[in-house]
């Protein structure tokens, strides 16, 4: 908080909360994406800013179906991360969804999505044909989580968002 030192008013730093969300279906396969901004092998989780007045579960709900057409059945709250870029609170979630079949990539922010299981995954990631996010982020947290304990041995990748 600051402290005007004329008034002596307090006022607290602006927070903008967003949600991350890892996409699954009923097989427990995830579903990731890559935005246009980002290299070609380069994958991860959904993600958005809660609109005003939004809860976060409908934000997973909106978000889910805006990026890749998925229609959420359930979710579930995994945790949070501070995200300074700018002043955001990421609120990771993950959330089952009805409609695997018929997912597309929006085509405007994401530009291509893929279906993973575990033995495609990993398969992926040592053939080097897919970047996963940096160990730092939530968004590589959840995916590790969903993977299991071997996922700091089997899924190695670069650790820069941009190469």
């Amino acid at each position: 908080v600051r402290k005007c030192g004329a008034c002596a008013a307090e006022h607290h730093p602006r927070t903008d909360p967003a949600i991350i969300v890892l996409v699954k279906d009923e097989s427990d396969r995830i579903l990731l994406g890559r935005q246009k901004i980002w290299p070609a092998k380069r994958f991860s989780t959904f993600a958005g800013f809660v609109e005003p007045g939004e809860s976060f579960e409908s934000t997973v709900i909106r978000e889910v179906a805006e990026e890749c057409g998925g229609s959420v059945i359930s979710m579930r709250y995994l945790g949070s991360q501070p995200w300074p870029f700018p002043a955001s609170i990421m609120i990771a979630y993950e959330a089952v969804i009805s409609n695997p079949a018929t997912t597309k990539p929006d085509g405007e922010e994401i530009e291509e999505i893929i279906w993973l299981d575990r033995e495609l995954i990993k398969a992926k990631v040592a053939a080097q044909e897919l970047l996963l996010p940096p160990a730092i982020s939530v968004a590589r947290a959840m995916i590790n989580a969903w993977y299991g304990p071997d996922a700091n041995r089997d899924l190695v990748t670069k650790e820069t968002w941009r190469s």
